[in-house]
């Protein structure tokens, strides 16, 4: 049986801006071995839940460098994860418009490239949110507080999250 938690937006996104621009010891930096945006979109989102899901192949989950999920690194596998029908235990989110998006929710971005490729974590929105007032932390692309609207990118959507179940005791 699971329980449903509420999502710690302000948690994430104080995370965010913590790390931002450095990397937390406790996770390994992948940034040399084909970037560290989705990692840090993890250990924010992870700060803003606290649960994992240790399922082997389909969780999302970091214990060591070479102890993860693909969810936790990969931006499409991050992706499925939340978007993902069936319930079980970690953050659930949709796919939704830019403006359904808040402060703790995640933007992925296409370059020149046939997949997505970057995973910002949204710090601040506007009143409704636009390319232009929907600022985001990144790793890879190191920022903070960057205007969506400064990237050239091919296609872009953007991650809602809703919560976290997690097993009930």
């Amino acid at each position: 049986m699971l329980e449903w938690l509420p999502y710690n937006r302000q948690a994430a996104v104080a995370y965010a801006h913590k790390w931002a621009y450095g990397r937390n010891p406790d996770f390994y930096d992948y940034e040399a071995i084909g970037g560290d945006c989705t990692n840090f979109a993890s250990q924010c989102l992870y700060a803003g839940t606290g649960i994992m899901n240790f399922e082997p192949i389909f969780g999302w989950y970091y214990l060591d460098p070479n102890n993860k999920a693909p969810a936790w690194t990969g931006v499409d596998y991050f992706y499925r994860f939340l978007t993902r029908m069936e319930h079980s235990e970690g953050p659930f989110g949709a796919s939704v418009t830019i403006r359904q998006l808040r402060p703790g929710d995640f933007v992925q971005l296409r370059f020149q490239k046939d997949v997505f490729s970057h995973t910002p974590v949204v710090v601040s929105t506007g009143r409704i949110p636009t390319l232009e007032n929907t600022l985001v932390a990144a790793h890879s692309y190191d920022a903070d507080w960057r205007p969506l609207s400064s990237y050239v990118f091919d296609e872009i959507r953007f991650l809602h999250i809703l919560g976290a179940y997690r097993k009930k005791v």
